[in-house]
C-alpha cells in the first residue's frame, strides 16, 4: 500500500532528536511522498534542505498568516528564489487565520499578503496550500467569507493552474464552503480529527466529498489521529486517516491510499 502525507512540519524542533528515524518509519509504513510546507523564510529554507536530503520529501515555501511579523520585502524576494528549487512543488502554507489574530488591521494585512502570494503562485504556475481558521474555531464565519472571495477573484486570472489551484489544508469548514472550493477545482485536505469520537459532523461532510478531490495529511506534529491522540503526530500515522476515510466511503484502505496518492501526484506534479 502506497501512502502520501501532503502536509507535515518535519522541520519543527519536536523532531530534532529523531527526525531521521521518523522519516524512516514513514517510509517503512509505505509512504512514498511527504510534503513539508514553509511558514516563513527560515522554515521554508529548512523544508527545502529536508527535501534535498531525503528522496521521499518535498517542500512548499511561503508565509503563514500567523507568522507575518517576519514578512519583509527582502524575505519575500528570497522566497521567490527558493521556489525554483526542483523539489519545491507548491506555495504555502498561506491563508487566513482569524482564530489567533483578532485585530482588524492585522487581518487586513493577512488578506493583502495572501493576495500577493496567490499572484506569485500564478506567476510560477505552482499550486497553493491554504490555511483557514475561524475565530472560535467555528465551522463558518468571516474567515470563510473573506477566503472564498479572495480565491474566487484569483481563479478568474488563472490559465494552466486553473485545473489544480491548490488544497484547503486540514479542512474545518462547513459543506457549503467545501462545495464552493471544489467548484474552483481545489482539493480538500483531511487530517487526524476525522478519527475522533466527537467528529461525526466532520465525517458527514467528508462522506459527501468526491474521492478524486481528497488528500490525506497528518499536520505533524499536531492533530495526531486515534489511537495516538494527544501525542506527537508523525507521517507514519497517516495510515489511520486513510483507514477512517475508507470506512466513511465504504472502500478498502488500499483503495483510499491509491486514490489519495494519485490525487497528490496530480496536484503537486511530484518530480515533474
Amino acid at each position: 500500500m502506497q501512502l502520501t502525507d501532503t502536509h507535515c512540519h518535519l522541520d519543527y524542533n519536536k523532531f530534532d532528536s529523531d527526525r531521521a528515524e521518523v522519516i524512516a518509519r514513514a517510509t517503512d509504513s509505505g509512504l512514498t511522498r511527504m510534503l513539508v510546507p514553509g511558514l516563513d523564510l527560515r522554515s521554508s529554507n529548512e523544508a527545502v534542505l529536508l527535501a534535498e536530503s531525503n528522496p521521499s520529501v518535498y517542500a512548499a515555501v511561503g508565509f503563514h498568516p500567523t507568522d507575518l511579523e517576519k514578512f519583509t520585502e527582502q524575505a519575500f524576494d528570497e522566497i521567490r528564489e527558493l521556489v525554483h528549487h526542483p523539489k519545491v512543488v507548491a506555495v504555502g502554507e498561506i491563508g487566513l487565520d482569524y482564530y489567533w489574530v483578532k485585530e482588524n488591521d492585522k487581518r487586513a494585512f493577512q488578506r493583502e499578503i495572501l493576495k500577493r502570494q496567490l499572484q506569485f503562485a500564478n506567476e510560477i504556475n505552482k499550486p497553493v496550500i491554504i490555511h483557514m481558521r475561524e475565530e472560535n474555531d467555528s465551522w463558518y464565519g468571516e474567515a470563510s467569507v473573506d477566503l472564498l472571495s479572495i480565491l474566487e477573484e484569483w481563479i478568474k486570472g488563472l490559465s494552466t493552474l486553473a485545473g489544480r489551484p491548490g488544497v484547503l489544508h486540514s479542512f474545518n469548514g462547513n459543506l457549503e464552503t467545501a462545495q464552493k472550493a471544489l467548484a474552483m477545482n481545489f482539493y480538500i485536505g483531511i487530517t487526524g480529527p476525522v478519527t475522533y469520537k466527537n467528529a461525526e459532523q466532520k465525517r458527514d461532510i467528508i462522506k459527501q466529498l468526491p474521492l478524486d478531490k481528497i488528500l490525506i495529511e497528518t499536520d505533524s506534529p499536531f492533530l495526531a489521529p486515534v489511537p495516538f491522540r494527544g501525542k506527537r503526530n508523525e507521517p507514519a500515522y497517516v495510515r489511520h486517516i486513510a483507514d477512517k476515510i475508507a470506512e466513511i466511503h465504504l472502500k478498502s484502505p488500499a483503495e483510499i491510499a491509491a486514490l489519495t496518492a494519485e490525487n497528490a501526484a496530480r496536484l503537486f506534479a511530484w518530480g515533474d
